[in-house]
């Protein structure tokens, strides 16, 4: 079977739209229509009811989905072996988000180069979204994200656990006005238990999706906002921003999520990495 039938196929699955689909995939919805059909001729069956809505699994489709996730996967780790370095065992394809990248995933890396040296490494940065498309794709063995939904064939575990804290800017005795506040979006979950906390807090002037740019904006400009508590403590501990009394704190845990069908053998590398790597950033 080809591989992209297969990928164009969980393409649809997970958007519920050969329209959807096509955009994804950069292809006019003529081809995703056509490799589909192909697939209907190959098994012999519908794979998917369509209709104005746009597209569901019939049952056949339900019963191919498994098969399809592990035809990606396997091939994915197929490409990757025949392509070693030298001197190595296997490949493992890494993932983080950006804010998780330093410390976290630096030092996994050089635990893997002082502990696992037979394995190679393939390291990238991408969205939350991008990275649980990947891992769920077979094109990436793991991924560590901050909030991790529950996917068809995808486990998640818990890494550690942080929080995200009230700060200010220093000193304490110097006024801040609601206009100072910086709103830093941590995703929904946050969003949501902010708002609950702070029904009357008008929107922020200032709104930043990146923490380490609205560290060192409200550092330079005066203000507030909600940070992890690991980004902050150095600059708690210099003085140059101190917490807020009595304001509620949000659970912001990490998580490492990988394939049910992952090796377990090098799995239980990575996880000790990863672990290794929590402890000495902690």
């Amino acid at each position: 079977m080809d591989i992209g039938v297969a990928r164009t196929f969980l393409e649809v699955v997970k958007t519920g739209s050969f329209v959807n689909a096509a955009a994804n995939l950069n292809l006019t919805q003529t081809a995703v229509s056509a490799r589909i059909r192909v697939l209907e001729q190959q098994l012999d069956r519908p794979m998917f009811v369509r209709n104005k809505a746009g597209a569901r699994l019939t049952p056949a489709g339900e019963q191919f989905f498994r098969f399809a996730t592990t035809l990606v996967q396997v091939w994915e780790r197929a490409r990757r072996s025949v392509a070693l370095p030298p001197g190595r065992e296997t490949v493992v394809t890494m993932g983080a988000e950006l804010s998780l990248w330093s410390p976290l995933l630096r030092q996994w890396l050089l635990w893997m180069h002082r502990e696992c040296p037979e394995i190679a490494v393939n390291a990238q940065i991408d969205s939350a979204e991008r990275l649980m498309e990947q891992v769920q794709d077979g094109s990436m063995d793991v991924a560590v994200v901050y909030a991790a939904p529950r996917r068809p064939g995808v486990i998640a575990e818990l890494l550690f656990e942080e929080k995200l804290v009230l700060v200010r800017t220093t000193p304490a005795d110097h006024p801040l006005g609601p206009e100072d506040h910086v709103h830093v979006d941590w995703g929904d979950d946050f969003n949501a238990g902010y708002h609950a906390a702070f029904p009357d807090m008008p929107n922020a002037v200032v709104a930043i999706n990146y923490g380490p740019l609205a560290i060192d904006y409200i550092l330079a400009t005066g203000g507030s906002g909600y940070f992890r508590m690991g980004a902050v403590r150095s600059y708690l501990e210099e003085g140059r921003l101190t917490l807020v009394p009595n304001s509620p704190e949000f659970s912001y845990s990490a998580y490492a999520i990988h394939s049910t069908k992952a090796d377990e053998d090098v799995m239980a590398r990575i996880r000790a990495g990863l672990r290794a790597a929590a402890t000495a950033t902690a």
